[in-house]
């Protein structure tokens, strides 16, 4: 065994294949979620991918006696991985209060424990947000940072000063901040994929259900951006290639490679898609044919956005490996498994 590892939010879409892969390369992980955005299941899920059940704890990061309690019961956890939080950019914009709340405490109750409990380092889940509209593109770590958009994205911003303000004050720890591009698909067993409570905010699960018939008509939000055929342009990564990023970059840390207590890398593949180019690749890679409808542009919404992901290529010897024909051949599984299973 490599060693223990706390992922917070870990029943949650990005957390369960983060899950898996470190349990596949011999981490043993506790994971801890309050399971408002997902649900308890999940960790069988989990247990009947790799072979091996996660410890699990229904809690919420805010209650810091509770993640006190934690550390305590499951003695010697080495690294955490912090993905619970509240992520849907148009509620934030309503419920601002709550989002920093959520966002913010549950990562400083986190810092705040990691030296008490000998915790060494933390992989923080940051956004390709905080670069809002990039003058330069593909976009790199160097590239500044943005008055953001929304609640949400600030949060990331501001975690990020908050990491960056508490390793400067001499706190015994290391991090890594890892800004990912749009996260897609599902683990290629049809196990574990993304399951939004009600409407998603995301494309590929509005996609995938308008292909099954649960959303009438996709709508494509404007085709008059100034990118080849007008709709926005994305980075959109496979979820096991994301989740595998984490692997590495916690080996980083626990074998103490790191040039600087802290890190930041973009995680992404390198490739701009535009929407309506997602949505034929989808048609194609699957044979099934959308209904989608161009409609208004989207308040807040980024032009085009696509990461230069050579840093992490050969800082963390870490690259996005799957196609996005494969990449949305596996969210279609996923929600026909979904059907099957009477769930969606």
């Amino acid at each position: 065994m490599k060693g223990k590892i706390l992922v917070t939010g870990g029943t949650g879409y990005i957390g369960s294949h983060t899950v898996v892969e470190l349990q596949n390369s011999g981490y043993e992980v506790i994971i801890v979620d309050n399971l408002s955005n997902s649900r308890a299941d999940v960790v069988d899920s989990i247990e009947k991918v790799s072979g091996i059940r996660p410890s699990f704890e229904a809690l919420d990061c805010l209650d810091y006696d509770g993640l006190d309690a934690l550390f305590t019961k499951y003695q010697g956890i080495k690294g955490i991985i912090h993905f619970a939080a509240s992520k849907a950019v148009g509620e934030s914009v309503l419920k601002p209060l709550l989002y920093y709340r959520n966002n913010l405490v549950s990562l400083i109750n986190l810092l705040e424990l990691m030296p008490k409990h000998g915790v060494e380092g933390i992989i923080f889940s940051s956004s390709c947000t905080v670069y809002g509209q990039p003058d330069i593109l593909p976009v790199t770590e160097a590239a500044p940072t943005k008055t953001a958009e929304s609640p949400y994205g600030n949060t990331k911003q501001i975690n990020e000063e908050i990491i960056y303000d508490y390793v400067k004050s001499g706190a015994p720890i290391n991090a890594i901040l890892l800004r990912y591009f749009n996260p897609i698909g599902a683990h290629p067993t049809a196990l574990l994929g993304e399951l939004p409570n009600g409407v998603p905010q995301n494309l590929i699960p509005f996609l995938t259900q308008t292909a099954i018939g649960i959303r009438e008509k996709l709508s494509v939000f404007g085709d008059d951006y100034n990118t080849p055929d007008g709709s926005c342009i994305r980075d959109y990564i496979n979820v096991v290639d994301l989740a595998k990023a984490h692997v590495v970059a916690m080996d980083r840390i626990m074998e103490q490679k790191q040039d600087e207590k802290v890190e930041i890398f973009n995680i992404g593949t390198g490739r701009g898609l535009s929407v309506l180019e997602l949505i034929h690749a989808f048609e194609e890679s699957t044979g099934v044919k959308l209904n989608y409808q161009i409609v208004g542009r989207r308040a807040g919404d980024i032009e085009q956005v696509w990461a230069n992901p050579e840093r992490a290529n050969k800082v963390l010897g870490w690259t996005a490996e799957s196609s996005i024909e494969d990449t949305l051949r596996s969210a279609w599984a996923w929600q026909l498994k979904l059907r099957e299973d009477g769930i969606q």
